[in-house]
């Protein structure tokens, strides 16, 4: 479960609209946002710039329970959708999704890759480790919430895979992926770039010569 803590100042928005959230971000430095989910309806927010710009330089924000405070309420969410802008530091809306103790939530959790220096087609074998996945889609309740996934390269010699099922999961986490049959593959470990670029080069062996044989046997028959 994570250790983090993230709260976040919230108030309702009334004036909507493109129009509105562009006054939001111009004028008072705010984002617009929306509260979802839960049996409750949704509810239009503006969160202050730099407190969730603050939060989002934290990987845990997005794998984590958090408490917005709209008005003298608290209400516990995780973060669905982040909208950045494309040419600039700055963050243009956000989605948050409410979680109750008593419901499993779904969320992307990152993956932590230990002993990269260390593994065995690395540090032995001169390969490279070529990470396919960051993170995995998760499904479990709100307190069995990882902050995220250790996937430990140690062992791991060229050629060598690592798939969603050889990761050890936490208690009460269950990966979406393999709970659809698809056990995805997390990272591989290539041989050096030198030898790959041998195998690719190498002439391919031509095939032996048919045996004479079966032709000599049949001229023996046709005498």
């Amino acid at each position: 479960m994570s250790t983090e803590e993230f709260e976040l100042n919230c108030t309702v928005r009334t004036d909507l609209g493109k129009g509105a959230s562009r006054r939001l971000r111009h004028l008072n430095n705010d984002i617009p946002a929306v509260l979802y989910g839960g049996g409750e309806d949704p509810v239009s927010l503006t969160i202050a710039h730099k407190d969730i710009a603050k939060a989002t330089e934290n990987e845990a924000f997005f794998s984590h329970i958090i408490t917005l405070n709209v008005g003298k309420k608290k209400q516990k969410a995780v973060i669905k959708a982040l909208q950045r802008h494309p040419a600039k530091a700055i963050l243009m809306h956000a989605d948050f999704q409410r979680v109750s103790d008593k419901v499993e939530i779904t969320v992307n959790v990152p993956l932590h890759f230990l002993n990269e220096d260390k593994c065995a087609g690395v540090k032995t074998g001169g390969g490279s480790i070529i990470k396919t996945l960051n993170e995995i889609e998760i499904h479990c309740f709100p307190k069995d919430l990882p902050e995220f996934i250790e996937v430990d390269m140690l062992l791991l010699e060229i050629g060598d895979a690592v798939h969603i099922a050889d990761i050890t999961l936490p208690e009460g986490v269950a990966s979406i992926a393999l709970a659809a049959g698809n056990d995805l593959s997390v990272a591989t470990v290539q041989a050096p770039r030198a030898e790959v670029e041998e195998a690719a080069d190498a002439p391919e062996t031509p095939d032996a010569p048919e045996s004479e044989a079966g032709s000599d046997e049949s001229e023996e028959k046709e005498d």
